[in-house]
């Protein structure tokens, strides 16, 4: 049997329990484990498909299609291991199977309740990954904070859980919030204290307090810990702010969190292999070499709206000693206001991300135009796509009123249109072309050159698609399409030749990218954005010389 390390939150969402359950798992994986993570998330959805990334934040896909809460793409990067649907759990999979064993008749003759049916199936799903993942130890976060209606069920499955391991095959840790209140300077416990008396009241004690705060914690606020929750005082764990994510892992080793869980579940010896980690931490901090990036989307709120896009960009400024400076632009500005499009020449690169919906998409359409004909190096993903093509068709090939379907079902030229697969379809949740699909690039291409291999692996979460009708006259025009899918069925990349940089994929490339290995259409990207920032033409040298 595995060991079970479970995370929960307190006092307040936001507190980054993801990257820390990211942390924990990663450095448990340094010392030679064999570890999986999961994200327990308590809303009624079945999965997160549906949810709107301004409220909720990114929909996250792994391999094999799920659509999934952002903090599995964390534990991808942080794990560096391709993840799947069974990794994110929701109370909306718990109700459906509940309720459909109910139907079968699977409970005749009992009042199905949330103790023991709910909890039941709780501990079936956390327990299938002693039959399905070859592990040594699983992390699993639960969503929101303890006092959540919502989350009560699966805190009490892992209270049961813990009554009917071993002792030393289970570990809870709790990640709270500590802040300095300005007027007085001095760190504040009592949310802490008032968090854990809400777990404990549950019926879970913690064994690891992990505490949030801008500065490292002190002493005396240790000890206050300490001494009211009924936690060692090693067991207080100090997570103050870093410049970069990837930090963590050492700042949770500097504080012995690992000897501190290793001892806990008697799991031996406790010593980190790094390996190339803290170089890859070392290299997001202290770069002062400044990129500009303009990412041109609809939800600009939420930062976490484009999380893994934000990753990326950060990966691949990291390798290339830059500090990628993203400002989020509403691409609603740019309708109706063509002038507004001259604030773009101060980027030295602009992204279209993904996305759905009429809002804005007029004005991803011009702005696609204007990088085009101003050579400012543009990447689209996804939507990106989709609009840098429409763009091509309107203001290159004379189509006039040229569109997606998706956004005017009665164009006259329909240049992005509905997959075929789709127009039976109904239902919304968990049906659009999800999951990873083979790639195959065309030799001689800024695609090829970009990879450095004839067939690459992107994953994919869209209903429209490149009308390969128009293929012809946008060829002609200049367009390059660069890379297929489904054994040329599906166009997967555009470019424009003689442009700095104009590419544009139908995957999210953003979801491949990993700390230390950094997707390359970010690379090439950033790369072309630091020769227009310098109006440089050779790019090594330039390096070199900095």
């Amino acid at each position: 049997m595995p060991k079970w390390i479970f995370v929960t939150g307190g006092v307040m969402s936001g507190l980054g329990k993801g990257i820390v359950t990211a942390s924990i798992a990663r450095l448990l994986m340094m010392t030679g484990l064999k570890v999986s993570a999961v994200k327990i998330d308590p809303y009624l959805n079945v999965d997160a498909g549906t949810l709107n990334p301004m409220a909720h934040g990114e929909v996250f896909v792994c391999d094999d299609g799920s659509e999934c809460d952002m903090d599995i793409g964390n534990y991808e990067r942080f794990l560096d291991k391709g993840l799947k649907r069974y990794h994110n759990i929701t109370s909306g999979q718990v109700y459906q199977q509940v309720i459909r064993d109910e139907r079968k008749g699977n409970y005749l003759g009992q009042c199905v309740q949330i103790i023991p049916h709910l909890t039941n199936e709780i501990k079936r799903r956390i327990r299938l990954f002693t039959e399905i993942d070859d592990t040594d130890c699983v992390v699993i976060e639960c969503g929101g904070t303890v006092g959540d209606i919502e989350s009560l069920p699966f805190l009490e499955a892992f209270r049961q859980i813990r009554l009917e391991e071993d002792s030393s095959d289970t570990l809870f840790v709790h990640v709270t919030l500590v802040p300095i209140l300005d007027v007085v300077g001095e760190q504040k416990t009592k949310p802490t204290q008032h968090s854990v008396q809400e777990l404990r009241r549950i019926g879970i004690q913690p064994d690891i307090i992990v505490a949030r705060s801008e500065k490292p914690l002190a002493t005396e606020a240790k000890k206050k810990i300490a001494l009211f929750t009924s936690v060692d005082l090693k067991s207080v764990i100090s997570n103050p702010d870093t410049e970069s994510v990837y930090s963590v892992p050492e700042n949770l080793a500097s504080e012995g969190i690992v000897s501190t869980i290793y001892e806990k579940l008697q799991l031996g010896n406790s010593e980190i292999n790094w390996g190339d980690w803290k170089k890859i931490s070392k290299s997001f901090i202290g770069n002062t070499e400044e990129v500009r990036i303009a990412m041109v989307g609809k939800y600009t709120t939420l930062a976490d709206s484009y999380v893994s896009i934000n990753h990326a960009l950060a990966h691949a400024g990291a390798q290339q000693e830059l500090k990628v400076k993203v400002s989020w632009v509403d691409a609603e500005e740019f309708e109706d206001r063509e002038e507004s499009l001259d604030t773009l020449g101060g980027y030295h690169g602009v992204l279209v991300p993904g996305g759905f919906g009429q809002r804005g998409s007029e004005g991803k359409i011009t702005v696609a135009n204007y990088c085009r004909e101003r050579g400012i190096p543009y990447l689209g993903l996804c939507f990106g796509f989709q609009l840098a093509l429409v763009s091509f068709a309107r203001y290159v090939c004379g189509l006039k009123d040229a569109n997606s379907v998706e956004l005017d079902p009665n164009t006259p030229h329909p240049v992005v249109d509905l997959l075929p697969e789709q127009r039976d379809v109904k239902d919304l949740g968990a049906t659009m072309r999800l999951g990873g699909y083979e790639i195959h690039l065309v030799e001689g291409t800024l695609a090829y050159r970009t990879y450095h291999k004839k067939v690459i692996r992107g994953r994919h979460r869209h209903r429209y698609e490149f009308n390969q009708n128009y293929k012809g006259i946008f060829e002609r025009k200049g367009m390059v399409f660069s890379g297929f899918s489904d054994e040329g069925k599906r166009v997967e990349i555009m470019e424009i030749p003689n442009h700095p940089f104009y590419l544009a994929t139908q995957y999210h490339a953003e979801f491949l990218s990993r700390p230390g290995r950094a997707e390359p259409v970010f690379l090439g990207f950033l790369e072309v954005a630091f020769r227009r920032k310098y109006k440089a033409q050779d790019y090594s040298p330039l390096m070199k010389k900095l």
